[in-house]
């Protein structure tokens, strides 16, 4: 007869099944985590339950909470998007007001 080799199986129980943090709990420890950064003069670009995005000068903070409520942060620089979003405010901002020059200059108000 050939040998059972089938493991016997151990009636005590195994270690407990890992709960994920609900959304709410999630938006709490973000908030503890995010409120240095707004104290030290970051700006929030996006925000939700588990996730957000900082931004001060040319740097960016992504704040994460894991399933499990682990906190991890990432720095890095501008998005290719966001450097050209700045470069055309700063156009539109500087054609809008020679045009109110060049107005104002024509009309002779100034």
């Amino acid at each position: 007869m050939l040998h059972d080799s089938t493991p016997e199986l151990d009636p005590r129980p195994g270690p407990a099944e890992i709960e994920p943090i609900s959304p709410h709990e999630a938006a709490l420890i973000l908030e503890q985590a995010l409120a240095p950064y707004l104290a030290d003069g970051w700006r929030v670009l996006d925000r939700g339950a588990y996730s957000a995005r900082l931004t001060r000068g040319k740097r960016n903070l992504d704040v994460r909470v894991d399933l499990l409520g682990e906190v991890e942060v990432q720095e890095t620089g501008l998005t290719a998007l966001q450097d050209s979003g700045r470069l055309v405010a700063w156009v539109l901002l500087i054609t809008s007001l020679l045009l109110a020059l060049a107005i104002t200059s024509a009309l002779g108000i100034w």
